[in-house]
């Protein structure tokens, strides 16, 4: 969900770029200035207008930036622009990013796996009737997620994608296997922590894997991968659970069967390909041609190893990347948005209002939870196709405002409904509609997009830090949100908190519309921007003169 500024401009079909501008203005062409030292450069997210002239050095120093660059929608020779048949540019990169995907399989079906078992575990473990011990055994989940994430940015870097995603399948197949094994707290526990600490890996390394194996133009759509896997992931838990009312015991299959996805996982990466960019990093250049030849498209093998070579040396080696360069120019500007958009999404609320839907549900007389549940999931997950197929149509931002819109508008609904009943049953009705309506709008938006828009925001040298840093922070406000929501509804009441959340969103949309800018078919590492030393300040010309500073 990187620089940033610089690396986010698409081309218009005619040849002429687009700026990231209100909608109002029409398509603009790109120029930029010379290169500037960082000490005197500002970037700022405001536009301004200022006349200026791009001096003819600046033009021979650098090239026109393009975005079409190798599997780029607009490039002529991509596979998804041959004749006028099916478009299935997207199929050699489709397996791949499938392998990938069952990393958030497994995020969403741990998800769900503890909603009903826990009371079970609770009773045959030792613990029933301790709220504190049965929400530790569900939260410390959450702080082995936190560590994972902050670690995959330096695995990733040097190990590559493939490699790490092998790796960490060994916390996720043992965390499983001792969750369901246990026969203490401390066990269970300790099985949790694992499972979490896996977790925590995927979700950071899988938006990487996927930005740098899809093609451009299918970028978006293949992104929205994370997504589904992760609603089908929560479904398959649910509908497995269902004997669990049944047999108290039944929890340990289900736990068992949760290591099931890793060794899935551990088999496929070995045939699948890594990251075109990081075999190019470490001299296997052999291999980068031959997968940008097989995922991408064979005509676009120079020009995309050229600019590989080029970003890696001008931006140089994410290995000798340090923590410390987050604080820096741009990488301190991108990480503030992938740390403010993960704050944003989670106070908007979406893990109160899943934890509150089956109370929702059961005042209109839905009294299982498990199929509360599964319409909760089922409506998720047609958000999510929605999401696959308007990702690279609309573009992320448009989606990302029209999302928390919606959910700000679905929030509203629900407090309506709650604060001003005038019949009773409508009132039930409404908050039912409400709330799948900010599931809905969230799968098409907030969830998939906010992944998708960071890797492709950050450099190439610190993305993976950036990913991870980001990611953290979502794990801190997840972790909030839930200890506190509870409290929050008994002091202040639904129509009071789900208000906030309708605030939030409204504030989630403001933010996306002035501070994020549109990258639908850019490729991130085509602008050469050397950390710490040079910056691309990137202007663009409007009708009158006059140049958008970005």
């Amino acid at each position: 969900m990187a620089a940033a500024a610089a690396a986010t401009l698409l081309n218009h079909p005619s040849g002429r770029a687009v700026p990231f501008a209100p909608p109002s203005l029409p398509h603009r062409r790109i120029r930029s200035s010379r290169l500037r030292d960082d000490r005197s450069f500002r970037l700022d997210l405001r536009l301004r207008r200022r006349q200026f002239k791009v001096p003819p050095a600046a033009n021979k120093q650098l090239p026109e930036l393009r975005t079409n660059g190798p599997g780029s929608e607009d490039s002529p020779s991509s596979r998804g622009d041959s004749g006028g048949g099916l478009d299935l540019g997207w199929l050699p990169a489709f397996p791949h990013v499938l392998i990938a995907s069952m990393s958030n399989f497994l995020f969403g079906y741990h998800i769900g796996v503890m909603n009903g078992p826990v009371v079970s575990i609770a009773k045959e473990l030792g613990f029933e009737g301790n709220s504190i011990l049965e929400g530790l055994v569900v939260s410390i989940f959450i702080a082995g997620a936190f560590i994972g994430s902050i670690s995959c940015g330096s695995l990733v870097d040097r190990l590559g994608c493939r490699r790490t995603f092998q790796i960490d399948t060994v916390p996720l197949i043992l965390g499983a296997i001792v969750s369901a094994h246990a026969n203490s707290l401390d066990e269970i526990l300790l099985g949790r922590f694992l499972v979490g600490l896996g977790i925590g890996v995927n979700t950071v390394l899988v938006p990487i894997y996927i930005s740098e194996v899809a093609p451009t133009k299918y970028r978006g759509s293949l992104g929205t991968m994370c997504q589904i896997g992760t609603c089908l992931g929560i479904i398959a838990s649910l509908c497995l659970g269902i004997p669990s009312a049944d047999d108290p015991h039944w929890w340990r299959t289900m736990l068992y069967i949760a290591s099931v996805p890793g060794f899935i996982i551990t088999l496929g990466m070995q045939f699948a390909v890594d990251s075109p960019r990081w075999l190019c990093k470490v001299g296997k250049v052999g291999d980068a041609r031959e997968v940008i030849s097989n995922l991408w498209d064979a005509a676009e093998v120079d020009k995309a190893i050229e600019e590989f070579q080029s970003v890696i040396k001008s931006d140089g080696s994410e290995v000798d990347s340090k923590w410390l360069e987050l604080l820096e120019e741009p990488h301190l500007r991108v990480a503030f948005i992938g740390g403010a958009l993960f704050v944003l999404q989670q106070f908007a609320g979406i893990n109160g209002v899943l934890y509150f839907s089956s109370l929702t549900f059961q005042d209109v007389g839905i009294t299982s939870g498990a199929l509360a549940s599964l319409l909760v999931g089922l409506t998720n997950f047609a958000g999510a196709l929605c999401a696959l197929y308007m990702m690279d149509k609309q573009g992320r931002k448009r989606l990302l405002v029209g999302s928390y819109i919606g959910m700000a508008a679905a929030m509203f609904l629900v407090v309506y409904a709650v604060s001003f009943p005038l019949d009773e049953d409508l009132s039930h009705s409404l908050s039912i509609l409400g709330t799948l309506m900010y599931i809905f709008a969230f799968a098409v938006g907030a969830g998939p997009v906010t992944g998708i828009i960071i890797p492709e925001l950050s450099s190439t040298r610190m993305r993976g830090k950036i990913m991870g840093f980001s990611f953290s922070v979502h794990w801190v406000c997840n972790f909030l949100v839930g200890l506190f929501f509870l409290e929050l509804t008994e002091t202040y009441g639904v129509n009071s908190v789900y208000g906030g959340f309708g605030g939030v969103s409204l504030l989630s949309a403001i933010f996306a519309y002035y501070f994020i800018v549109e990258t639908k078919g850019s490729q991130g590492f085509t602008f050469k921007v050397q950390a710490n030393r040079l910056l691309i300040k990137v202007e663009v010309e409007d009708t009158h003169g006059f140049y958008w500073m970005f």
